[in-house]
C-alpha cells in the first residue's frame, strides 16, 4: 500500500500537463501540505493531506488534487501520436443519434463528458455537432457542445504544441460538412 502512495506522489512534477476530467487540461502547479479538519466519531481531528495543485489552461481555476486520490481524478495528456491516430479519427466514424429516448441519450452524453476521456469527449463533439447540423439541438445541448469542445481543444492543444485558436481549427478541419438534404 506504501508503494502505490509512494508511487502516486512522484506521478506528477510541476509544469507537467495533465487532465481533469470536469475541467479539461490542466498545468500541475506544485505539490502542497495542508491541515484539514476531519470528524472522527464526531470529535473534529486535524489532519495534514497531500495535494497537487493544478491550474485549468482555460479558466486559470485552481484545483487542489488529494494525493492519495490523484489516480481517480487527474491523467497525462494524450501524446501526439494518440490526437491523430485515434482522436481525429472518431469524427469520421458514423455518429450516434438520440432516437426515440432523448434522455437516455442526454444521460449517455453526460456520462462521456465526465469519464475524463479524450476519446469519449470526441465522441460527444461529433455527435453533437451531427445533430445541431442535421436537426437542431437544444440550449442545454448546445452548452455541453460548446464545453466538449472547449475541453477537447484544451488537450490538443497541449499535445500538439500549439495554441487554442489552431487546436479548435484543426478540430474543425476534421469534422465532416453539414450533410446534403437531398433536396427534401
Amino acid at each position: 500500500m506504501a508503494t502505490k502512495s509512494k508511487k502516486s506522489q512522484d506521478k506528477y512534477k510541476p509544469d507537467q500537463f495533465v487532465v481533469h476530467p470536469h475541467h479539461g487540461a490542466a498545468k500541475v502547479v506544485r505539490k502542497v501540505n495542508k491541515n484539514v479538519e476531519v470528524f472522527v466519531e464526531g470529535e473534529p481531528k486535524s489532519k495534514r493531506i497531500q495535494y497537487f495543485e493544478i491550474q485549468v489552461l482555460m479558466d486559470g481555476l485552481t484545483v487542489m488534487v488529494p494525493v492519495e486520490s490523484v489516480d481517480e481524478v487527474i491523467r497525462p495528456i494524450v501524446s501526439k501520436n494518440a490526437i491523430s491516430r485515434k482522436v481525429f479519427p472518431i469524427f469520421k466514424e458514423k455518429p450516434e443519434e438520440a432516437g426515440t429516448n432523448w434522455s437516455r441519450w442526454y444521460k449517455v452524453l453526460t456520462e462521456k463528458m465526465t469519464s475524463g476521456d479524450i476519446i469519449q469527449v470526441a465522441e460527444v463533439v461529433r455527435d453533437l455537432s451531427h445533430a445541431q447540423m442535421n436537426k437542431g439541438i437544444s440550449p442545454a445541448l448546445k452548452r455541453m457542445l460548446a464545453k466538449a469542445r472547449v475541453t477537447l481543444a484544451s488537450e490538443v492543444a497541449c499535445a500538439l504544441e500549439i495554441d487554442e485558436e489552431a487546436a479548435v481549427e484543426k478540430i474543425n478541419q476534421y469534422l465532416p460538412e453539414e450533410e446534403p438534404d437531398d433536396g427534401l
